[in-house]
Formats: structure tokens, sequence, C-alpha cells
């Protein structure tokens, strides 16, 4: 995967939109198939304690929603609309996946392996871009000072190393 420019702007307002029309649409959808559940399939007349029994069809009108609603997330992954929100996605999704291999990685970066030196240079480039993209201005020093740290040791090695040479079959290596 490349890392390419986002607009900031752009990504903010994308999905703020997509995440409250998805919480609406969650919300409305589960109601909405709660009740026809219920009007199909429920109990009709209330006991003396009160309950109806129906719960199991509101959890079920809530898990029919999420399956719709995540369809049509899905569907919409590839147009030019969701574009920064997906490319953001799947970058948050790499970095789980270096996350849980990143103490490995370190140690080969300490042998100096290539490969880790690669997987490193993508990891902290592009924390560092969605960290200024979703305003963690906390963290994003710290990142900022492992980048350069890493960067030196590449250059004190003779290497030439950069994020773009990352392919996500890297991390099977290590």
């Amino acid at each position: 995967m490349q890392l390419m420019h986002v607009d900031k702007q752009t990504y903010r307002k994308n999905t703020n939109i997509v995440i409250a029309t998805f919480v609406a649409s969650l919300a409305i959808l589960a109601l909405v198939f709660g009740a026809l559940l219920i009007q199909l399939f429920g109990a009709s007349a209330l006991p003396d304690d009160g309950s109806t029994g129906n719960f199991h069809l509101n959890v079920l009108g809530v898990i029919l929603s999420l399956v719709v609603c995540s369809g049509v997330l899905h569907s919409q992954k590839s147009k030019p609309y969701m574009r920064e929100v997906y490319y953001v996605w799947r970058l948050k999704q790499l970095h789980n996946q270096i996350y849980r291999k990143l103490a490995k990685i370190k140690v080969a970066a300490e042998n100096n392996d290539e490969n880790a030196f690669v997987i490193l240079s993508f990891y902290f480039a592009s924390l560092k871009q969605v960290y200024s993209l979703d305003d963690n201005t906390l963290t994003i020093a710290t990142v900022e000072k492992d980048l350069n740290q890493l960067n030196e040791k590449i250059a004190s090695l003779g290497l030439t190393i950069s994020a773009e040479q990352f392919e996500p079959e890297l991390l099977e290596k290590i």
C-alpha cells in the first residue's frame, strides 16, 4: 500500500458525514426492523409482569440493521466520495497488523534487517499522516522522533529505504 496525499478538510468532512449517516441509519433501521419483526412474529398480549418477550426480535432488528448498513457502506467504498475515508481505514488496519508484530520488527531492525526498516519506515510515516489527519497532537511528536531515529540509523548504514517500498507481504517475512 502506498501513502497518498489526503486533504484534511475533505477527509474530516466526509468522515463526519459517513459516521453520522451510519449511526442515524443504524438507529432508524433497528427501530423499523424491530417493529416489523414484532408486528409479524411478536407476542400480542402483555402479561402481568409487563414484559412482552420480544427482546430477541429487537436484537434481531439491530443485527439486521447492522448487516444492511455495513453492506451499504461496503458497496460505497470505491466511490470517489469515500476515497479518503476508505484509505485511512485501510491504513489503520495495517497499523494494527504491524503493531501486533512490532516487537519482532524492532528486534529485526536492531539486527539491520532491511525488511524491518521498510516496515518501520512505512509504519511511522503513515502513523504521522493519520495522527495529523485526526489531530492527534499528543503522540505525533513521539512518532516524528522515532521516524527521525530510524532514518538516522538507515543513513548510517548507507541504505536507501523508503515507505514506498512497503508491501503487506513483508509482514509475513518477519
